[in-house]
């Protein structure tokens, strides 16, 4: 799973950036940047995949996510047409000054709680994706005042779930991009057969005890839990892409039924088949 720094830059006059539907369905770009991003995607029926949170959305999804959190684009493998508005915004994009007026209290914790990454439902939803398809079209400075209605309207909604991400980029951990690169690329390739630890702490020049602290301090995650998560969220697209719940299973890695039923419910919360249920188009 290599993921990729985005480089995000606004417009010469303008203190954020537009993109309209990108047309990456075909790609699979699982991507962080240190920007601020609201995602508003039309489609059939997708995958929402925000670190270490992973869903199906239906009709649209409105999503806000904070700086560094790793995501995949929200139009992957759909198969209809999606029309997605995203905006790309840095911290204090306005300047410290204005983010620290009492009227923005509320949009101050709207910020705070992107850093785990929020999801909008219900009317908010379609409100604010209204307002969302309309920005473009506007001039700069009411794109700005529409930008800042969204705001509010998102800080004050109750309508929304938290998705619960985490970062992955501190300053140590930028650092060690190339490395972790290395590494996501191994399992992106080699999840489906047996992974020894051993070898992939060789990948790193690393002896399998130092691998393992280094993982470990880096990820908040042990080898074994982060390669039984990135599995568990295969089998979550597999699942989500009509396979069975015995397809998903050892498409995704495992080797037997039971080992993979109780992984599934330890990560996700549930079983597999409870998963595919509850995302089962009516």
């Amino acid at each position: 799973m290599k993921v990729k720094l985005e480089a995000i830059k606004p417009g010469i006059d303008s203190s954020f950036a537009i993109l309209l539907t990108p047309k990456l369905n075909e790609i699979f770009y699982w991507h962080f940047h240190p920007e601020y991003e609201i995602v508003y995607v039309e489609a059939e029926t997708g995958v929402r995949h925000v670190g270490d949170h992973i869903s199906k959305y239906e009709g649209s999804d409105l999503v806000f996510i904070g700086p560094n959190i790793p995501h995949l684009n929200f139009d992957y493998g759909v198969k209809t047409i999606a029309e997605t508005v995203v905006i790309q915004m840095k911290e204090h994009f306005l300047g410290q000054p204005f983010f620290a007026l009492p009227e923005i209290a509320a949009i101050n914790d709207l910020f705070e709680r992107a850093k785990s990454g929020v999801a909008f439902h219900g009317e908010t939803k379609r409100n604010v994706g209204e307002k969302l398809k309309q920005i473009p079209s506007l001039p700069h400075f009411q794109q700005l005042i529409e930008l800042l209605q969204v705001f509010q309207l998102l800080a004050t909604s109750e309508e929304y779930t938290l998705l619960h991400s985490r970062p992955i980029a501190n300053a140590s951990i930028l650092k060690e991009q190339q490395r972790l690169h290395k590494i996501y690329h191994f399992i992106e390739t080699n999840y489906q057969k047996d992974i020894d630890v051993n070898k992939v702490a060789a990948l790193t020049n690393l002896t399998t005890a130092a691998f393992c602290r280094y993982f470990k301090k880096t990820t908040h995650l042990t080898f074994t839990d982060f390669l039984n998560q990135y599995r568990i969220n295969q089998a979550k697209k597999l699942l989500l892409h009509d396979k069975n719940v015995t397809e998903a299973c050892y498409e995704s890695g495992f080797e037997n039924l039971s080992h993979f039923n109780k992984t599934f419910k330890k990560v996700a919360g549930e079983n597999p088949s409870q998963f595919k249920k509850r995302h089962a188009i009516n």
